[in-house]
């Protein structure tokens, strides 16, 4: 098969042919029809998550259909069209995964990072962690569900369903990228008021977030028209939390949904002061995974993408780097 696969930290990916991968036991082969581009891989790609599986084929949002079933797996049939996400394996065994907290596993693997993902034309998953997808979306627009979706609406459920502080109706987004653009619409249908923060002078962006129904969209260095319930950080830079504390009311709630984030500056107490919470999103569970894919299903959601050739992934991280793009990559085998 072909593959695109990391090597060494903060280097191209390289280019080959590799034997097929064979399913294990409880495990699924997959032939891959697209997999989104995630922050999370430039992440890895960039050396910024430690101790990766290397050498390595990234991607983690990958939408398949099943070719070969290891022994033991039967929860899919042969043809069946199925999401691959982040989280791809947990232990079931340690105190988190028994407290319903398995986003949390000690010993969890995860897609595109310690275990081979889907920059290549086949893939092998764990079919416990695999997911059934929405009929109304095709394999490039369910892609992006995979995780942008996913960890977004975590983050979204997080900052909405509060057990104080009342429910937010005004939300922000740092970020207006592939999460926040699926966010928003949900905020929207929702009913909320929703606030997009983009790069300073991006006013594509802006454009790009308006044409979703948001009430406001500026720079992030700018004051919000009103204070905020809830502020979501989609972007990983630092410097954004004490702007968006300064953003939220007294009881409000900051969540970091990304996996990494530059380091945080100093800030002075009274943002924090009044009973706000600055709180951070990990991974995600299967139980969050099955409320999104099953939401997405009722409410329409635009997905946004770009496509590139799986052989040009090199050039999609550079773009999505650069901050070139709008809503969510794909790579298409």
């Amino acid at each position: 098969m072909k593959a695109m696969h990391l090597d060494t930290h903060s280097s191209p990916l390289s280019s080959s042919e590799r034997p097929r991968p064979v399913p294990g036991k409880g495990e699924l082969l997959l032939r891959v029809h697209a997999c989104a581009v995630c922050r999370t891989d430039l992440h890895v790609v960039d050396g910024e998550l430690p101790n990766p599986k290397l050498p390595l084929i990234p991607g983690h949002e990958i939408v398949g259909s099943v070719i070969e079933r290891g022994a033991n797996a039967e929860r899919f049939e042969i043809g069946a069209r199925v999401g691959v996400p982040w989280l791809g394996w947990t232990c079931g065994e340690c105190s988190y995964c028994k407290a319903g907290a398995e986003n949390l596993c000690e010993r969890a693997q995860f897609t595109g990072y310690t275990r081979d993902g889907g920059y290549a034309e086949y893939t092998v998953a764990d079919e416990r962690f695999c997911f059934s997808l929405p009929d109304q979306y095709d394999d490039v627009h369910a892609a992006p569900l995979l995780c942008a979706g996913l960890i977004g609406h975590r983050a979204y459920t997080i900052a909405t369903e509060r057990p104080f502080g009342g429910e937010a109706k005004r939300i922000g987004l740092y970020g207006f990228g592939a999460a926040a653009h699926l966010v928003a619409q949900l905020a929207v249908a929702d009913g909320r008021t929703v606030f997009a923060f983009t790069r300073p002078g991006d006013v594509v962006a802006r454009a790009h977030a308006r044409s979703f129904g948001v009430a406001w969209a500026g720079g992030s260095d700018e004051a919000v028209p009103e204070p905020l319930d809830a502020a979501i950080i989609f972007a990983p830079v630092g410097a954004l939390v004490p702007a968006a504390l300064r953003n939220v009311r007294p009881g409000g709630i900051v969540v970091c949904a990304g996996i990494h984030m530059s380091d945080i500056p100093s800030f002075p107490y009274e943002l924090l002061w009044q009973e706000r919470v600055l709180r951070s999103v990990a991974n995600l569970t299967r139980a969050d995974g099955e409320a999104f894919l099953a939401l997405a299903a009722r409410v329409p959601l635009r997905v946004d993408t770009t496509t590139y050739p799986l052989e040009q992934a090199n050039a999609a991280l550079d773009d999505l780097r650069a901050g070139k793009l709008r809503g969510a990559v794909v790579l298409v085998p």
